[in-house]
């Protein structure tokens, strides 16, 4: 085996995929050729703080023509010769119309004004709210993080997620979960980024709440359906999370002190207009606030558990061609538990460490590039003592990417975008050590994985006719697992029979695949459309988990000799209308879809079964598919906003080592799920928000019962899956007041209630039993576990 294979399968995959980087060059050329045709180009601005604003409107008002700002706020409109009006908007923002003479090339930066209009005027005046219908992308949500702070929340805590669990199609695992299941989708499946880079888990306190401090968002999107070639690498979801790059123009601080928690954000200009800066800090403190009411003699004293978040960006503007960005996440989980009675002392840190540093760069009025350079990095650790004893164990994965992602408009009909990415990544599925006094105990050797991840990709959206409109582009990928490594063979009994050792640079395994994607709309009239999209995922990288929650045990694994990567295709259609002059949006989608090589722990494998194994040999695979209607009506104007979002879907799974091979209802199936949503503007001061969710009941495996055959004593259970626990239900409730507004200051309270009627939802089911089981009256019953009753919060935030 040759350190160089690697290198050797990179030539070989540029060989196989010449013809697609010869296709994409031609089709750049011949769209870029046009006579008497001139570019209008820039960028699009927030007028009070300079940041650039994503996925602004910029179109020919004669012409009904135009694009949208692309990630970092920039927009190209090449077309014939002539006089137009160039309108701009964004949701929040005046509409802004400039008379324009398209006889030359013309740079233009749009500034936009934050609306100080009454809400019916924005009805009027503001963005235009016909993108649902107009665009070729289906399955897509941008979420407002204005919005998402008007949301009752749990404990005073903002939630991203948990908001974006109150659309159709997406489910959460359990009660006061963060988890996301979209379609049908496993947690491991929604590739999760945050400016750019990797979040592996997004949870802190073992789901309840999100790692993404709202104060440090800018902009959210999720795309659930019909996933663009410029994203890959996972089946189900992509959720787009962009930080703010810091106030241009002033100082400024926005906070806010919550039951649980507090947090603080500083931004303003390095140099104003060309530099900005900002940091942004979260903790909670139930840590503090117990530990007066804890005795030093007591047998509890030094358990506690906290968490906390800290955001940072820097940018620099050299000039309209070129800019450059860094931002960081550090983020960590910090759980102890002391027993004195017991001398036991267990310390369980978790969390997430992320920086980018993108450079952008515009080659001409009709070229941009985002170069970025990404480190992503999640551990998890255990610290168990003891007496003399020790233990610690230790997962997790580390990636360090390169990419160049390309912009291209060549005219007003086309938005072209393609790129290629490496990632390397670094698992550490389980590493255990231990020892007892001061000798050290053999367990077994740290079990590393590493692999190289490349991809290139090209995407078109483009109009065919006037209306047919098509977005369709491929993306090329290689994955390939790499020594140093060390294959432990095992025979069927599960014994060790050998051992095939890698070195460094070895190939152990190599997967090639091209993934074509193509959504189509087609317009009905200026208010409806009909969309259809067809899309191929594979996704290299696994998440094995021991429980249904999620936990930060669970462990990231690569595709492997014996793990195949996963295989998604999804197919979808939908129906998408405005009514009342584009007041109210409205959409039904249907969606198929279909994943193989599922993975799941062999039934009795636990955490410790790992110990000095591949983790993969403790792995059985299965297929699955999920299909569903999605309904969406959405209310974005006026002093009454909202939706209302439904979803009818079911999801399977089959395993040959599970359920005897036969297919089961997978642990998050819900055939039912909706989500009420409305905010109401009842004055200046106040601002009232509530939520309703129901949903069916998750599956369970039942205890049928126990009895002894030959003096063991055997549990028999149920069908897997085959029972539901009641449906989910609640209503939260909140009322936001304003006290203080002035020109440098803004105080308000926020007063929420979780769960209003006091619905006891099940978190967790267990089994207990009655009678004798001797006389044959031993019954197993079902109980469950409520956590969260009725649950008021306040919070005071603050802004100057």
């Amino acid at each position: 085996m040759s350190s160089g294979i690697f290198f050797d399968n990179r030539r070989s995959l540029m060989m196989n995929y010449r013809n697609f980087s010869i296709v994409i060059v031609l089709v750049m050329i011949s769209l870029g050729t046009s006579a008497q045709r001139f570019t209008i180009s820039g960028y699009v601005r927030d007028k009070d703080t300079g940041e650039e604003l994503i996925g602004a409107s910029v179109y020919l008002e004669e012409i009904s023509k135009g694009t949208a700002t692309n990630h970092f706020g920039f927009y190209s409109i090449t077309f014939d010769e002539g006089s137009y009006t160039l309108v701009s908007s964004f949701i929040g923002y005046n509409k802004q119309e400039t008379k324009i003479d398209l006889s030359k090339d013309i740079k233009l930066n749009i500034v936009l004004e934050p609306s100080s209009l009454t809400t019916e005027e924005i009805t009027v005046h503001g963005e235009r709210t016909d993108k649902n219908v107009m665009g070729t992308q289906m399955g897509t949500v941008k979420m407002p993080v204005k919005s998402i702070k008007s949301l009752p929340v749990l404990f005073g805590e903002v939630d991203i997620l948990k908001s974006i669990q109150l659309l159709p199609g997406v489910q959460s695992a359990n009660e006061g979960s963060t988890g996301l299941y979209v379609r049908g989708g496993g947690p491991d499946q929604n590739l999760i980024l945050l400016d750019g880079a990797t979040v592996y888990n997004a949870a802190h306190l073992f789901g309840f709440f999100s790692v993404f401090n709202a104060d440090a968002i800018k902009d959210v999107e999720l795309i659930k359906g019909g996933m663009p070639a410029q994203f890959g690498g996972r089946l189900s979801s992509v959720l787009d999370i962009s930080m703010k790059e810091g106030n241009m123009k002033e100082f400024g601080v926005d906070g806010g002190i919550g039951l649980i928690s507090s947090r603080l954000t500083v931004e303003g200009p390095i140099k104003k207009d060309t530099s900005s800066f900002i940091l942004s800090g979260r903790r909670t403190y139930v840590d503090l606030l117990i530990k007066p009411f804890i005795n030093d003699t007591s047998q509890f004293s030094g358990s506690g558990y906290y968490f906390y978040d800290l955001n940072a960006k820097v940018n620099y503007r050299f000039s309209d061609r070129d800019r450059l960005y860094l931002s960081s996440y550090f983020g960590r989980d910090v759980f102890g538990f002391n027993s004195s009675d017991d001398d036991f002392k267990m310390n369980i840190p978790w969390g997430n460490a992320t920086a980018s540093l993108r450079w952008n760069h515009l080659f001409n009025d009709k070229l941009f590039v985002n170069t970025t350079a990404i480190f992503s990095d999640y551990q998890f650790d255990i610290q168990i003592q003891q007496n003399e004893f020790e233990l610690s164990l230790f997962s997790g994965i580390t990636n360090y990417s390169l990419n160049f992602d390309f912009n291209y408009y060549p005219n007003v009909n086309h938005d072209i975008k393609y790129g290629i990415n490496y990632t390397r990544h670094s698992f550490v599925p389980s590493s255990v050590s231990a020892k007892i006094s001061d000798d050290n105990l053999e367990i077994g050797e740290k079990l590393r994985q590493y692999a190289n991840d490349i991809s290139i990709y090209f995407n078109d959206d483009f109009d065919l006719t006037e209306k047919l409109r098509i977005s369709a582009g491929a993306r090329a990928t290689i994955f390939q697992q790499v020594g140093p490594f060390n294959r432990y063979i095992k025979d069927e009994e599960g014994n060790f029979t050998d051992t095939v050792s890698y070195n460094k640079g070895d190939n152990v395994v190599t997967y090639k695949h091209i993934e074509p994607r193509i959504s189509i709309r087609y317009q009905l009239n200026k208010s409806s459309s009909i969309k259809a999209s067809y899309t191929q995922n594979y996704q290299y990288i696994h998440l094995a988990s021991i429980s249904t929650l999620i936990l930060p045990t669970d462990l990231w694994v690569p595709s492997s000799d014996i793990v195949k990567p996963q295989y998604g295709v999804q197919y979808s259609v939908g129906y998408f209308r405005n009514l009342f002059d584009n007041k109210l949006e409205t959409s039904a989608e249907l969606y198929y879809k279909t994943m193989e090589n599922q993975i799941e722990y062999t039934p009795g494998v636990d955490i410790g079964s790992n110990i000095g194994d591949n983790a993969d040999n403790n792995f059985t695979f299965g297929n699955g598919k999920s299909y569903g209607l999605e309904l969406f009506v959405k209310k974005a104007y006026g002093k009454f906003t909202g939706w209302i979002g439904y979803t009818l879907s079911e999801t399977t799974r089959q395993f040959d080592a599970i359920n005897q091979g036969r297919e089961f209802p997978a642990k998050y199936d819900q055939r039912h799920d909706l989500s009420i949503i409305g905010t109401y503007e009842l004055s200046k001061k106040w601002t009232l928000s509530a939520v309703f969710v129901y949903g069916s009941g998750n599956t369970f495996t039942p205890i049928l019962g126990r009895h002894f055959i030959e003096n063991n004593l055997v549990t028999e259970y149920g069908d897997y899956n085959s029972y539901r626990i009641k449906p989910y239900h609640r209503m939260d409730f909140s009322a936001t007041y304003t006290a203080v507004e002035r020109e440098n200051f803004k105080s308000s309270f926020s007063f929420s209630v979780y769960n209003l009627y006091n619905r006891h939802n099940t978190y967790i089911i267990y089994f207990d039993y009655e009678g004798d089981i001797q006389d044959n009256t031993f019954q197993p019953f079902a109980k469950q576990v409520t956590i969260f009753p009725i649950m008021p919060s306040l919070a005071w935030n603050f802004t100057f």
